[in-house]
This record gives structure tokens, C-alpha cells and sequence, in this order.
């Protein structure tokens, strides 16, 4: 055999390897909590639910004292909740109540990672908010995290929430296989999906998509390939430091950014839903003694 087919031969076999290897190489679930809300000095509630296809999901909700909104939060490819400590602290002072649970094989939630198991969990821990616990799903804001953010914008393209964060996400996993693997991407063909800009496409609630220029795992240019997909009303903004600690290293922008879009999209709903109720109570005692 020449060395032209050999190297063609090695290449399909190298091609095939990385076809079997998609799961190792896109889900790193670790089982064991190392941690608890209580221990960052949080109140919080263990809470479970079940998926459509009856995979058990584990969580814990995190209530913020006077608030009616709530954050669906949506974690990374990697660890599960326990490793979310910082986050849940930031969004317990922005004063929101959360929901955050782990994916089926994280955690302890059963069952085993895949795209379209993602998609139902996420659906499942939406009907748990809104049925189970009987929140009012215009006061959901979903939050997803590098991985989560494809999660969330589907999820965010099938209901109708307050509000999509989506913080150091990509556009898809094609784009993001592309950006890493110039070459293999286009040989092997892809397990996943995760295609972000196709759900944005249908997704009609505010947008804050967050990002670093110097993320070195998901490139600075899928996070502005989010951000163009998104409908209006949307805000851009930028982080600083690498993919994992970006959000922390950010600080105080990061906190006041989100805030300030709170604020500006999705607190109104609620001001012009109570001033609706003052009106329509004004013109109900209109005559009477």
C-alpha cells in the first residue's frame, strides 16, 4: 500500500475514532455533590421531577425572600450543581429566586447524557415550575452556560419566558467543531446538534448573551453569532478572563449588566402588570361611597 492510501486509511479510521468518541469528548458529568447551598449560606429546598421519557432529575431550589421571579438555571457540560456555588450566590443578591437541577447523568439524576435527553430535562424542569409549583411562566427567566445555553435557547423557542441569558455559548456544535477541527469536522460526521442559532430563531423574549474575548474554549465570534440571531430586544455584553472564570473575573460589570437588564426587560412586565390591577381597582370604586 503507497503511503497516499495509508494516510487516507489512517485518517478514516482516526475519523471513526473521534465518531465513537463524541459523547467522552462533549459530556463530563461527575456524580458525586461536593457541596450544598447551605454551605455557601444559602437557603435552598432538594427538589426532584421527572423527565417525559420518566428519567428521575435532581435539583435544588433556591427561594429569594419577596420575589416572583425565578431563574431556570442551566449548567455547563461539566461537574454538576455543587460545582455552581459563585453563580447561585450571584443571582441569589440580584434577588431571584432559582431553580437549578443536573442533567440525566449528572449528579444524582439518572440516566445517561445525550442531545435530545438535555432537551427533554429542560422541558421537564419547566413543567415542574410552572405546574408543580404554580409559577407564572412570564416570570421564569432561563439562564444557560456554555453548553446550557444551547439547552436554554431551545427550551427559550418553545415557551414563553421573561428572559434568555445565554453566558459563553456557541451558535452550534458544527461551528464550534469547525473552530477546533478545521479538517476532521468536515470528515466526521457530527452526533449533536446543539444548534443555538436555529432555536434564537424562534425565540421572542429579551436576550442577554455574555462574553470573553479571551474564552479559550468557545471563541469570542460564536458568542456574536448568538447575539445577531436574537431578535430585538437584545443587549450584548462583553466579559472579561477565560471560559471557566470569565463570569467571576468580570466582577462588578457582570452583576450590574445582568441587573440593568432585569431591569430594563423584564421587572417592567411586572410594574405594568400591577399598575393594570391599580387601574382597573380605580375604576371599579369609581361612584361608590
Amino acid at each position: 500500500m503507497g503511503s497516499l492510501p495509508l494516510a487516507i486509511l489512517l485518517l478514516l479510521l482516526f475519523s471513526g475514532l473521534l465518531y465513537l468518541q463524541q459523547p467522552a469528548m462533549i459530556f463530563f458529568p461527575a456524580r458525586a455533590l461536593v457541596a450544598n447551598p447551605a454551605d455557601w449560606g444559602l437557603e435552598y429546598e432538594e427538589v426532584g421531577f421527572a423527565a417525559a421519557d420518566g428519567k428521575r432529575l435532581h435539583g435544588w431550589y433556591l427561594p429569594a425572600d419577596g420575589s416572583r421571579h425565578t431563574l431556570l438555571f442551566f449548567h455547563g457540560n461539566a461537574g454538576n450543581i455543587s460545582h455552581r456555588g459563585e453563580s447561585l450566590r450571584i443571582f441569589h443578591r440580584l434577588g431571584l429566586n432559582v431553580l437549578i437541577f443536573d442533567y440525566r447523568g449528572y449528579g444524582r439524576s439518572e440516566g445517561q447524557a445525550d442531545e435530545q435527553g438535555l432537551y427533554r430535562d429542560a422541558q421537564a424542569a419547566w413543567r415542574y415550575l410552572a405546574e408543580q409549583r404554580g409559577e407564572d411562566p412570564g416570570e421564569i427567566v432561563l439562564f444557560g452556560r456554555s453548553l446550557g445555553g444551547a439547552v436554554a435557547a431551545r427550551l427559550a423557542a418553545q415557551v414563553q419566558p421573561a428572559g434568555l441569558l445565554l453566558e459563553s455559548s456557541f451558535s452550534s456544535a458544527r461551528d464550534l467543531a469547525q473552530w477546533h477541527f478545521p479538517l476532521l469536522s468536515r470528515l466526521t460526521p457530527l452526533r449533536y446538534r446543539f444548534d443555538a442559532v436555529a432555536s434564537l430563531e424562534q425565540v421572542s423574549c429579551p436576550v442577554l448573551v455574555l462574553h470573553s474575548p479571551q474564552d479559550e474554549i468557545i471563541p469570542y465570534v460564536l458568542g456574536e453569532k448568538l447575539f445577531r440571531a436574537a431578535a430585538e430586544p437584545k443587549q450584548f455584553l462583553p466579559l472579561q478572563g477565560d471560559h471557566n472564570s470569565g463570569f467571576v473575573l468580570s466582577q462588578p460589570g457582570y452583576e450590574q449588566g445582568i441587573r440593568a437588564f432585569l431591569a430594563k426587560h423584564v421587572y417592567p412586565a411586572e410594574e405594568q402588570a400591577r399598575d393594570r390591577q391599580s387601574r382597573q381597582y380605580v375604576e371599579q370604586r369609581k361612584g361608590r361611597p
